[in-house]
């Protein structure tokens, strides 16, 4: 995973990312879309420009400009680190997929939860599949540390989760979603925030 082409051992190895027009998956309405290869850190931060690059800013101008982005790209920046530390590498042909819509993100993560963890208990608990991954992702430094509020891309305290759920909470107004989809793959939903009003 840290190798220049780890697709040539785990070709699966990778992110679907794809950005929809509107608020559902339709091929005939697609923004944007790229499959994210390469060294793992590289992946991450690839990912998370696709997100900038599609997500839509809107902005007010009360005492100066203020701009309000659709997601929070530090919980998706978390969201990211995440899949690519935990998800199930072991599942042949299953990818990350960053689905991007006009009202919300949706991540497919690869793989159950890992030991006793719950969809609900995500926030609470703490538990990696991939420890090696997770050890190179604690020690791996960031060079947008100060926009993302961190010095490497993973901390190791278990903050990741309650950071997505603030983070993207204080923005949409809206909790985000886990849920396991067939015991097999745990999907993120973030909803996009509403642009302001107006005065």
């Amino acid at each position: 995973m840290c190798v220049r082409d780890p697709s040539r051992w785990l070709p699966h190895a990778q992110i679907q990312a794809v950005s929809y027009a509107g608020e559902r998956t339709d091929v005939n309405y697609q923004n944007d879309a790229r499959d994210i290869t390469g060294p793992i850190d590289q992946q991450i931060l690839e990912a998370l420009h696709f997100v900038r690059r599609n997500m839509r800013v809107a902005a007010t101008k009360h005492l100066g400009r203020v701009d309000v982005p659709q997601f929070s790209e530090r919980a998706v920046f978390e969201a990211l680190v995440n899949a690519v530390a935990h998800r199930d590498y072991a599942m042949a042909g299953a990818r990350i997929r960053l689905h991007m819509f006009a009202d919300r993100l949706e991540l497919y993560v690869p793989g159950s939860l890992a030991n006793t963890l719950t969809a609900d208990s995500l926030d609470l608990r703490q538990y990696s599949r991939n420890e090696l991954i997770v050890s190179l992702l604690a020690r791996l430094e960031i060079d947008e540390a100060q926009h993302l509020q961190r010095s490497r891309f993973m901390d190791r305290r278990g903050d990741g989760v309650p950071i997505i759920l603030k983070e993207s909470y204080v923005l949409s107004g809206k909790r985000p979603q886990y849920e396991l989809i067939d015991d097999s793959e745990l999907r993120l939903t973030i909803w996009a925030a509403e642009p302001p009003r107006a005065a």
